[in-house]
């Protein structure tokens, strides 16, 4: 944990359960586990360890079936639905394995939708995200739908997009798990200077131990429980 850090995100007890029926499945229980401001932090597991149903916790996107997560001492799962989306609006960036860019839209129309969202007017809202579209090299682009982008493009496209309302916190969910080894180092190394450059705190779920071995911090889950895992430990 950095040195004289605000604890950002508390994860007390936390359990998640689905029932199907009479079925139940229990993903993991008893999670507790503390991220500072600033920190970027790699979360490793098997396929159905439940990383990604632990982004949508922490996000709000998904409720615990027991214990708490605190976001800068705010209880998350005490907060409304209205409060829920104002936080994710606000001070949470996500990034999915699959962009989710509307294809209608340009990629500037894309980058600017929170902002439009937040009831920006439209020119001040394109004029930044423009801003962001050249901070992740694809300025040149702007007028291209995501159907003419490549996959690394749309990845740039999706995290210039989570980076706009400048969020505290930043979710990633296998950020490069649909790339090409290659195309993959860069969008991970555009992560990792935007981390630094706009002082977030991420979380990034991720198969490729190379890249987890780059983070502050790693997480494993396995078999229902978390663990701290020196990154260095990792195979290279």
């Amino acid at each position: 944990m950095h040195l004289n850090s605000q604890v950002l995100v508390r994860v007390e007890g936390l359990k998640k359960v689905f029932r199907s029926g009479t079925t139940e499945l229990q993903v993991f229980e008893n999670l507790s586990f503390q991220v500072a401001q600033g920190e970027m932090v790699a979360i490793v597991g098997e396929s159905g360890a439940g990383k990604s149903t632990l982004l949508h916790i922490l996000g709000t996107l998904d409720g615990p079936s027991a214990g708490d997560v605190y976001c800068a001492n705010l209880r998350l799962n005490s907060l409304s639905e209205e409060g829920a989306a104002a936080l994710r609006n606000h001070e949470i960036g996500f990034m999915w394995q699959f962009h989710y860019l509307l294809p209608e839209f340009t990629a500037l129309e894309n980058v600017a939708m929170p902002l439009l969202v937040r009831g920006y007017a439209r020119e001040r809202a394109q004029a930044q995200a423009s801003e962001w579209l050249r901070s992740v090299g694809l300025e040149e682009r702007a007028e291209h739908r995501s159907g003419e982008l490549s996959g690394g493009e749309q990845q740039r496209v999706a995290l210039a997009r989570a980076l706009i309302t400048q969020p505290k916190l930043l979710l990633a969910d296998e950020p490069t798990g649909d790339l090409d080894s290659h195309t993959a180092d860069g969008v991970f190394q555009l992560i990792a200077r935007l981390h630094r450059d706009c002082q977030l705190t991420s979380l990034i779920a991720t198969h490729n131990l190379a890249f987890a071995r780059r983070c502050d911090r790693v997480l494993r889950l396995q078999n229902g429980r978390i663990a701290e895992v020196a990154p260095e430990a990792l195979p290279a």
